[in-house]
């Protein structure tokens, strides 16, 4: 009698069709080295023609395995855990084994009952980060062998793939206490966590070592919206910044911040840890510590393989953690002195790890910094931030909610053949503002200090391709002058690979667009713009008065054109800003090996003046 399709293929079918015994088929069928070469040809290719697959069951029955492995982890929904069992179930699959997944809801008390029922139906098993205390792990241990910890330390016997938070966090510490910030908050993980612990004990021994570190432990916890309820304890603490226990809680403080006003990183910097995915999404991007999420399930899968198989153990070591230093982290926001208008005594650049700082004895007045941390689609550029005066006021802005891509003060063009050195949305002519792949770079390549207040920056300008478009020398110098001081920016432009075009979004159709050259952003604040022409924007705008002056309350920033005069492009109410443009109504463009010089001279003064003397002082400047 046939076979009806609802019979399925034996292993004894196939030993009839290979002419074989069963043993001899479930020798081959479990990969076993003791059948010779020929018969395991036979039997597979009768399998084949049979189209017989084995039966997972009885094949774990045979084994005495399950070909499975049980992953039990704190929480699934936090990114750190999917990514590490990422790595796990990428590298398990490689050598036949599945992963059976469960979770403890951050519960303590129900980890080793999770853990043991899980051990039953699999062969090994992985625990993340268990929350259990010490006693109750040293009791669980003997009973899931093989097994191993990740980010949890278990005794000699035990193996483990250990991140070194405490590492993580001094990392964390030592980068701001680089940006000048001494009183920061901590806001701690669950208390049940190891590896808040191992944060705790790393920051009690930088409190120790690093001089005047302020350090304030709030409770917090590990979600979102652990992060977002913490805003006013942070608020209250009166820090300039926070090291959050990870990237969730600093995305839920990020969000709270911006609801409440606060400005990230100009007021309050924010710091998370693991670098997942979304981090450089957040508003603004985030400054973590890469933690190596997928590579951690990859090791901690090779060490317990090597368990299973009983050979030796694997000596990879953790992968290297790395600060991914992003928009959320800044200098340490300056209290205006009460000796504003001090007159400085000398004004110098000094270097500061890979920053440059231009001071004097009122203190800092401006930073340098080179763009690294810039995504892309900013147009990565050197550019000065923050810029105050010498009681202290800030007068740059940098990466602002209404446009992101706005730096300090930086060489901001919006096209140069094409290629976008402005950030953001480019204008085409008939669509409007439109996000295009083209956002070049400009990156240093060397930098030289002379006569300690005049600093010179070699540059070359690339295309979104990477290819070299054209060089520039950049020289910034500081210098005090009357009851304020000076700053002064000179670029020389040189067409050293080929004919430039540079454009505006006006030339493209859009008017009145004229922006870039020397872009000046200031804080949003209300604003009295002055001219040669006169009071107001609309005196200002498109002029060519040699000079423009911007009063905010009781400070002045005063710009100057020492050369070649072009037309003013300046905002007041949506934003405020300013710059000599480059491509007013017409494309400028250079011949091969032609020079572009560019310069702007600023005035910084912590008092207000009016439209007569700001005409004085741009005469004697």
């Amino acid at each position: 009698m046939g076979r009806t399709p609802k019979d399925s293929i034996t292993i004894a079918d196939v030993a009839r069709a290979a002419e074989v015994s069963r043993a001899t088929v479930s020798r081959v069928m479990n990969g076993r080295l003791s059948v010779a070469p020929e018969i395991v040809t036979r039997v597979r290719a009768a399998a084949e023609r049979l189209n017989y697959r084995p039966s997972d069951l009885a094949r774990s029955l045979s084994l005495g395995r399950t070909n499975m492995v049980a992953l039990v982890v704190p929480d699934l929904g936090n990114p750190l855990f999917q990514q590490i069992l990422r790595g796990i179930t990428n590298a398990s699959a490689a050598a036949g084994y599945r992963v059976l997944v469960a979770e403890t809801d951050e519960d303590p008390s129900a980890e080793a009952s999770i853990a043991i029922e899980a051990r039953r139906r699999c062969d090994a098993l992985i625990m993340v980060s268990p929350r259990m205390d010490e006693a109750a792990l040293l009791e669980l241990l003997p009973q899931v062998q093989p097994v191993i910890l990740v980010n949890r330390q278990g005794p000699a016997e035990v193996s483990s793939v250990v991140v070194d938070y405490g590492r993580a966090v001094r990392i964390v510490v030592d980068h701001l206490v680089g940006l000048g910030h001494r009183r920061l908050a901590f806001l701690s993980g669950p208390a049940a966590s190891a590896s808040n612990l191992m944060r705790v004990r790393a920051l009690e021994v930088a409190e120790q070592e690093i001089p005047g570190l302020d350090l304030v432990r709030l409770e917090c916890g590990r979600s979102i919206e652990d992060g977002y309820a913490a805003v006013e304890q942070v608020l209250e603490s009166q820090v300039t910044a926070v090291v959050a226990f990870n990237d969730l809680v600093a995305f839920g403080l990020l969000a709270r911040l911006n609801e409440v006003g606060v400005a990230v990183p100009a007021d309050l910097s924010v710091t998370g840890m693991d670098d997942i995915g979304l981090a450089r999404f957040a508003v603004p991007s985030l400054t973590t510590v890469r933690v190596p999420q997928t590579d951690l399930g990859e090791l901690a899968w090779r060490r317990l393989h090597a368990a299973i198989a009983t050979e030796q153990g694997d000596a990879d070591a953790v992968p290297e953690l790395r600060l991914a230093v992003r928009a959320s982290t800044g200098p340490v926001p300056q209290e205006p002195r009460s000796d504003s208008g001090a007159p400085a005594d000398r004004i110098g650049w000094q270097q500061q790890g890979d920053i440059f700082e231009l001071g004097s004895s009122a203190g800092l007045l401006a930073r340098y910094e080179f763009g690294r941390r810039m995504p892309q689609v900013h147009a990565p550029r050197p550019y000065l931030h923050p810029v105050r005066t010498l009681g202290g006021h800030p007068l740059t802005e940098v990466s602002p909610v209404d446009h992101r891509h706005h730096y300090g003060v930086s060489l901001a063009v919006p096209l140069v053949n094409g290629t976008s050195h402005w950030g953001g949305r480019t204008y085409v002519r008939g669509q409007g503002p439109t996000l295009l792949t083209n956002h070049g770079q400009q990156r240093s390549r060397s930098v030289t200090i002379q006569d300690g207040h005049t600093l010179n920056d070699d540059l070359t300008w690339y295309d979104e391709q990477g290819r070299p478009q054209l060089v520039e020398r950049r020289f910034l110098k500081g210098e005090p002058v009357h009851d304020g001081w000076r700053l002064d920016w000179r670029s020389e432009l040189t067409a050293r690979y080929g004919a430039l075009r540079i454009d505006s979004p006006a030339t493209c159709g859009r008017d009145g667009a004229a922006y870039g050259g020397i872009f000046w952003r200031l804080p949003l604040a209300p604003t009295t713009v002055l001219s040669a022409d006169g009071s107001g924007l609309d005196s200002a705008f498109g002029s060519s008065s040699r000079w423009l002056a911007f009063v905010q309350g009781e400070v002045t920033l005063l710009l100057v054109q020492p050369g070649e005069v072009r037309p003013w492009f300046l905002r007041a109410e949506e934003y405020v800003g300013a710059c000599p443009a480059l491509a007013w109504d017409e494309p400028l463009t250079l011949q091969p090996n032609e020079e572009l010089t560019l310069s702007l001279t600023a005035l910084l003064l912590d008092r207000a003046v009016d439209l007569v003397e700001a005409r004085r002082l741009a005469g004697r400047l």
